[in-house]
């Protein structure tokens, strides 16, 4: 179901600023865990240092725009969810 106006505001006015606060503590304490726990492993600088198994490019192929199957859907009804009328998400304030 669907919330009520005052409870998404009400947890945005409050329950927000509490994990945004919690998120920038935690932010703070990283540089000093980061050099406890593997201080040179940053695969997402150096993709070599990834553990992740990595994909043979055999098993990977190229797909062009043109190759692709055209889906029509012009004769698909729309409904009012797919429209977005009826929607609570553009009043949240």
């Amino acid at each position: 179901g669907s919330l009520p106006k005052w409870v998404v505001n009400k947890s945005s006015q409050l329950l927000a600023p509490k994990a945004m606060k919690k998120m920038y503590k935690a932010c703070l304490k990283y540089p000093e865990w980061k050099q406890k726990h593997d201080p040179h492993f940053k695969p997402w600088l150096f993709p070599e240092q990834s553990r992740l198994p990595a994909l043979a490019l055999s098993e990977l192929s190229l797909q062009h725009a043109d190759s692709l199957e055209n889906i029509d859907e012009s004769s698909l009804a729309e409904s009012k969810e797919d429209r977005g009328e009826g929607s609570d998400e553009d009043s949240l304030t």
